[in-house]
C-alpha cells in the first residue's frame, strides 16, 4: 500500500480501506478524496477513504472454484438501498483526473469496454468499507452512487447480469466497469476486457420489479466428480487455421445519459482479443480433473485467444468453458472440464457439426 507524504497526512482519516481497480496493477498512486465534507457517516467512525494498493504478483481468478460451479452464481437481488452522504460519493481525484460521483438517484447507460479483477485483490476493502469477493455479483464504477444496481448485457452474445456496485474504478481509458470474477464468467468476458452495455436500476424500476429476472439456464455440464483413471484413447485432430492477428484499436466509451428516456438499441460491437497483460482465466493455473477437449495448439499466445474468440462468437455454450493452458513451450486452446468421458464425447460431436473440427479427448487426472 502506498503511503501519503507527510504535510497530506491530515487528507485521510486512519482507516485505509484499499480500492481495488485491476486496470491499476502497474500503477503506484494515492487517491485523495477531496471536497463536501468530513462528518462521519453511519453514527460513529469517520467514513471509508480509499487508497490504492498495488499488491505484488499477477491477478487471476480463483485456483479452489470450479468454473461449473462460477458460472452459476445467481444475480444481485435489486432493493432499494439509501445512496451513501459522503464517503465514497464524494469527489475525488486520480492521477490528477477529478471524478464527480452522482449523489442522485438518477438514470445512467453507458457503452464501453468492462475489465474484471480477482484473486488479487478478493478479501481487500472496497470503496464502501464493504470486503470484496471475487465470487459475489459486484462491480466497481467511477461515478455511479455507492451502492447502485446495474443491469451489464454483453452484445456479442445477449447474456445479461445484474451486479451490485460498492466500488470506484476503472481507471483504464476506455473501461466503464470493473466486473467481480463471477461477473465476468456469467457474462463469458472473463479472457480480458470486452464491450458492455450499462443501465443503472433507479430506486422505481427496482420498485416495479423491472431488475429481477428468473436465473438463466447454466450454459455448463454438471458439476465436477472424481473419475477413475480410465486411459483415454488418441484420436486424429483435423489442422487448425491460423488465426488473423490480434487487433489493437479498442472502441471507445459513450458519455453518460442524462435524462432517462428509453435508450435506442445499440449498434451490435465484436469484442476485440485480450489485451496484453490482460488475466485469462484459469491459463496460469492447475487444470481441473475430468475429461478435456482440445482444440487447437499455438507456438504463441495471440494465436490461441485469438482463436478462442472465433470459437466463442461460433458456439456462445463453449465460450465458459474455453481455456488457455500454457503447457511445454506451447498455448493449448481446451474446453472443459466434463466429469464423464461420453459427456465429452458428445461435446466434441457438436463441435465438429459445427466447425468442421475434430477436438482431441484429454483426460486430467
Amino acid at each position: 500500500m502506498q503511503h501519503l507524504p507527510a504535510n497530506a497526512s491530515a487528507l485521510l482519516p486512519a482507516f485505509k480501506p484499499v480500492l481495488r481497480c485491476a486496470a491499476w496493477l502497474c500503477l503506484s498512486a494515492v487517491l485523495v478524496l477531496v471536497g463536501c465534507s468530513s462528518t462521519p457517516v453511519g453514527g460513529g467512525g469517520s467514513s471509508p477513504r480509499p487508497v490504492v494498493s498495488t499488491p505484488a504478483g499477477r491477478d487471476g481468478p480463483p485456483t479452489d472454484v470450479a468454473l461449473a460451479d462460477v458460472a452459476r452464481t445467481p444475480d444481485a437481488e435489486p432493493k432499494v438501498e439509501p445512496i451513501r452522504v459522503g464517503g465514497p460519493n464524494k469527489p475525488y481525484e486520480v492521477l490528477g483526473q477529478t471524478y464527480v460521483p452522482m449523489t442522485a438517484d438518477e438514470p445512467l447507460t453507458e457503452r464501453g469496454l468492462a475489465s474484471w479483477y480477482g484473486r488479487k485483490f478478493h478479501g481487500r476493502r472496497t470503496a464502501s468499507g464493504e470486503t470484496y469477493n471475487m465470487l459475489a455479483m459486484t462491480a466497481a464504477h467511477k461515478t455511479m452512487p455507492i451502492p447502485s444496481f446495474a443491469r451489464v448485457r454483453n452484445p456479442a452474445n445477449g447474456r445479461e447480469v445484474i451486479v451490485r456496485v460498492n466500488d470506484r474504478g476503472p481507471f483504464a481509458a476506455q473501461r466503464v466497469i470493473d466486473l467481480s470474477y463471477a461477473a465476468a464468467v456469467r457474462l463469458g468476458v472473463q479472457n480480458g476486457v470486452a464491450p458492455v452495455e450499462v443501465q443503472r436500476l433507479t430506486h422505481d424500476e427496482i420498485r416495479a420489479g423491472l431488475g429481477a429476472r428468473p436465473m438463466p439456464e447454466p450454459v455448463l455440464p454438471e458439476p465436477e466428480t472424481k473419475m477413475a483413471a480410465v486411459s483415454a484413447p488418441a484420436p486424429k485432430v483435423a489442422a487448425v487455421p491460423v488465426p488473423a492477428a490480434v487487433p489493437n484499436a479498442l472502441p471507445a466509451a459513450v458519455p453518460v445519459a442524462t435524462s432517462r428516456s428509453t435508450p435506442a438499441p445499440l449498434p451490435a460491437v465484436s469484442n476485440p482479443a485480450p489485451a496484453p497483460g490482460a488475466p485469462v482465466a484459469r491459463a496460469h493455473t492447475t487444470a481441473s480433473v475430468g475429461f478435456w477437449l482440445q482444440l487447437g495448439a499455438f507456438g504463441k499466445g495471440d494465436g490461441a485467444y485469438t482463436f478462442q474468440q472465433r470459437v466463442a462468437n461460433e458456439l456462445d455454450w463453449l465460450a465458459p468453458l474455453m481455456t488457455v493452458f500454457a503447457e511445454g513451450g506451447m498455448h493449448r486452446l481446451q474446453a472443459g472440464p466434463w466429469p464423464t468421458r461420453e459427456q465429452a464425447r458428445e461435446a466434441a460431436d457438436k463441435v465438429r457439426g459445427a466447425l468442421q473440427l475434430v477436438p482431441v479427448l484429454i483426460e486430467r487426472r
